[in-house]
């Protein structure tokens, strides 16, 4: 059987950034099996990826962008002699679009995966958020002119449909391998019930805004927050434990908590994020209370997965409800589960990202 060669342009390396690691990476070694030989190049080394969110070290940070953009020169010449090339949010992250332009001359059989809404402007992309120092017209170029295009939210896919020159493009949010992400299998009471948030140190802010929801909480029962993010982190007021993500304790981190937590603010940034932390809940069986907003709308219903909150009244009445009642854990955290296995895992979705393949690499021998 032929083998069918595609170039990965992505920003991080495999099994890191939660965008990759989360979609189209655990689908490849299916693909794999069924004809598709892959050729994975990040933009960051191994290196970079270890420094880039830390303080300082500018001069290293400059040096590793620079090895990225000579990569992207290298990628851009091999580009023609593979049947298609999928990218990833960026090809490159900074300035005008050129290298997104110049794809498209080597090689126009691109598929586009893109997260989140990279081409927004103004005050409500998160202010530590590294998209600040992207070029916005990146995403808007790749949209316009790739033969397929990803995305992971109803908005997104509005969007892409009205650049798309082919109209074609496919929704498929974040999935989790139920294989990898088992669920909890006790609900009994304890003294203290352990509150979780999970996630990168550009949405902390998020987390910051519960502060007094939790401080309120924390003064009528015993609490502690469990925080699993890339940068230390303490809630003034409330009891915190704080865990560096790390893929091998991953789900054993995870199956700590008892209970989600996922605030958004309600803008249209939030508009292109496919509640990946609250399926992330779900996934390993615990309830989840969200902001009533976005995709959290899509992903669960109010009082069966979990409970969407529309302000801090809602959200502490509803904390001190899952916090007292260890079968309603249970149920909520039983119910999101099947949803997950149902509609957000690799085996429900690996049909989409097949046919997202497919119709691209077939074209040539149509």
């Amino acid at each position: 059987m032929k083998k069918h060669s595609v170039l990965v342009l992505c920003p991080s390396p495999r099994g890191t950034a939660a965008t990759q690691r989360l979609k189209y990476e655990q689908y490849l070694d299916q693909l794999e099996k069924e004809g598709y030989q892959f050729t994975i190049s990040p933009f960051q080394t191994k290196r970079f990826w270890k420094i880039i969110y830390k303080p300082g070290r500018i001069v290293e940070k400059i040096f590793w962008t620079l090895i990225g953009y000579l990569r992207r020169m290298g990628d851009l010449l091999r580009a023609p002699f593979y049947d298609a090339v999928f990218v990833n949010l960026w090809v490159t992250p900074l300035g005008f679009p050129f290298f997104e332009r110049l794809l498209f001359l080597f090689n126009k059989r691109v598929i586009y995966d893109i997260d989140d809404m990279l081409f927004m402007n103004g005050k409500q992309i998160p202010k530590l958020s590294v998209q600040r120092l992207k070029g916005k017209a990146k995403s808007r170029v790749l949209m316009q002119k790739s033969q397929f295009v990803i995305v992971c939210t109803p908005r997104l896919e509005e969007i892409a449909l009205e650049l798309n020159e082919n109209k074609n493009v496919v929704d498929i949010s974040s999935t989790f391998n139920t294989d990898r992400f088992v669920p909890v299998r006790h609900y009994e009471q304890k003294e203290t019930r352990i509150i979780g948030w999970t996630g990168t140190h550009s949405t902390l802010p998020y987390l910051d805004s519960l502060q007094p929801v939790l401080a309120n909480v924390a003064g009528k029962r015993k609490i502690r927050l469990l925080v699993i993010a890339n940068k230390p982190y303490q809630m003034r007021g409330v009891d915190t434990e704080f865990i560096y993500w790390n893929e091998n304790t991953e789900v054993e981190d995870l199956q700590r908590m008892e209970i989600g937590l996922y605030p958004i603010p309600a803008n249209e940034w939030s508009l292109g994020k496919s509640s990946l932390k609250a399926l992330t809940y779900m996934a390993i069986a615990i309830p989840v209370i969200a902001t009533a907003y976005g995709t959290n709308f899509r992903i669960m219903q109010d009082g069966e997965q979990g409970f969407l909150a529309k302000n801090e009244e809602e959200w502490v009445n509803r904390l001190i409800q899952l916090i007292d009642d260890a079968e309603l854990r249970r149920r909520m955290g039983e119910a999101g589960r099947k949803t997950v296995e149902e509609h957000f895992s690799v085996t429900a979705n690996i049909p989409k990202y097949r046919k997202a393949f497919n119709s691209v690499v077939k074209s040539i021998y149509s």
